[in-house]
């Protein structure tokens, strides 16, 4: 595979010959034609000025793909947080062509054409660079991503870390995609969640923007927490906005380099506790974050992949349950999707969701078909069905009764008058660790939780959540 004209170590695309015409400007780039990944390489940058040489060499240059990784406190948290973090920060020999980046916690009111200051600069993988500290650097989940994928690639790979804890997608956002949303001019995020920044586009102007002229393969992105009771109804919005903004952005900046619709994949939020009843905002979030189709990639989030995060939660996490420590699971699922969606590899990427509901009234069953084989693991409660008369709807449990290799019925006898809706995991915490009732068999991967009228017969019906 051709890898993008980009060189670790540097903040704008590789500048290899200027001649007087450029002199006067104060930033000039030269875009490489595509360089087969490897290294590592000396590339010489000179300027002439009448008589006056300048030339600056830079050494270990590696060519190969640079993910970008971004997010709140679950993106930043460092390999030294996670499980099993001894035995990961010392496995490093085998990934010296995995390089990392760190960017510094900055704000700024304006968009900002450079980088303030960086944590790490582009660094070989190290104990002291994976592991510096709480929340600091290097995230875990951008690490373990990059690694899985060089498993598989057997080439250079590069991680550009930009991520701030407690933040709402709002301050990852420009004005013009929130804009575009309705967002309102400036809203006050309630005080038990805010630990970051949370003034729009301030981490956008300072933290994104000023990468846009790099080349990139893809972004991973983990966030959503902050939201939650914040601009909530709007995430179905803003988080697609912002991934074709950031999208338009970079290959604008890049020149053309970076793909239009380059791959962009998040994690669907992890359970926690919060005391939260089970029609909190985690459910609603989780749904929103595809754009209330309850999968990817879809119409509206085309060339994307998600993880999804429900069944890896951590009571015990000394970080609070919101940050659980299996992040080695976590980012081994979103490295399945990246090979699939920005490598073209023909493998299993999702867990099962429906494609078909039947309901069979004189047997009081709902039927549901999946897409893909299911593993069952019986949980009479993850399951609930809509049951309405006069216009009043209440949830009610629906047991699961039979199931084979793809379908599954679901007990409704409960239901004495209209089945309206039918939907699975709509709560905060909807099963124990790697415990939820229903797995793609041979790839573990969960079922995602997902909404659906039974009128309609079709899960992720963009339609409002049956209530």
């Amino acid at each position: 595979m051709v890898a993008p004209g980009f060189v670790f170590g540097l903040v704008l695309p590789l500048l290899l010959r200027a001649d007087a015409s450029a002199a006067h400007s104060d930033s000039w780039m030269v875009v490489l034609d595509p360089v087969k990944p490897g290294g590592p390489y000396e590339v010489m940058a000179q300027q002439i000025l009448g008589r006056k040489n300048f030339t600056l060499r830079i050494h270990g240059v590696l060519f190969g793909d640079v993910w970008l990784c971004s997010g709140q406190s679950n993106m930043q948290m460092t390999v030294s947080q996670i499980f099993n973090a001894t035995s990961e920060l010392s496995n490093t020999a085998a990934y010296q062509s995995v390089h990392i980046l760190s960017v510094s916690l900055n704000q700024a009111q304006q968009e900002l054409e450079d980088l303030a200051e960086v944590d790490l600069r582009w660094s070989k993988p190290t104990l002291e660079n994976l592991g510096h500290g709480n929340f600091t650097y290097m995230s875990a989940v951008c690490w373990l991503f990059g690694r899985y994928l060089h498993d598989t690639l057997r080439y250079p790979v590069g991680l550009l870390s930009s991520s701030w804890a407690g933040t709402p997608i709002e301050a990852w956002s420009s004005g013009r995609s929130l804009k575009a949303c309705g967002v309102p001019r400036q809203g006050s995020m309630p005080s038990d969640l805010e630990t970051g920044p949370s003034e729009y586009s301030v981490l956008w102007n300072a933290m994104i923007h000023p990468l846009r002229n790099m080349t990139l393969k893809g972004v991973i992105w983990y966030q959503g927490e902050s939201n939650v009771n914040f601009n909530r109804d709007l995430y179905n919005c803003t988080f697609p906005a912002l991934v074709e903004d950031w999208r338009q952005t970079f290959h604008d900046g890049s020149q053309g380099q970076t793909e239009r619709f380059f791959p962009f994949g998040f994690v669907q939020l992890s359970s926690y506790l919060s005391g939260a009843t089970p029609n909190d905002g985690l459910p609603q979030i989780r749904w929103h974050q595809t754009a209330d189709f309850g999968y990817v990639p879809n119409l509206r989030m085309p060339n994307t992949f998600m993880a999804v995060a429900m069944d890896l939660c951590d009571r015990n996490s000394p970080f609070g349950s919101t940050h659980p420590r299996d992040k080695q699971t976590l980012a081994y699922r979103l490295h399945l999707g990246a090979r699939a969606v920005a490598y073209g590899a023909k493998l299993t990427f999702q867990g099962p969701l429906p494609q078909k509901i039947e309901l069979l009234g004189d047997m009081g069953l709902l039927n549901l078909t999946y897409s893909q084989p299911i593993q069952v693991q019986r949980h009479d409660k993850i399951f609930e069905i809509s049951c309405c008369s006069d216009h009043q709807c209440k949830w009610l449990p629906a047991p699961m009764d039979t199931f084979s290799a793809q379908t599954l019925a679901l007990n409704v006898k409960s239901c004495r008058d209209s089945l309206a809706a039918v939907r699975y995991a709509w709560t905060a915490w909807p099963c124990e660790y790697k415990q939820c009732p229903l797995y793609h068999p041979t790839s573990a991967l969960p079922a995602p939780p997902f909404t659906a009228f039974i009128t309609n017969q079709i899960p992720g019906y963009r339609s409002k959540v049956a209530k």
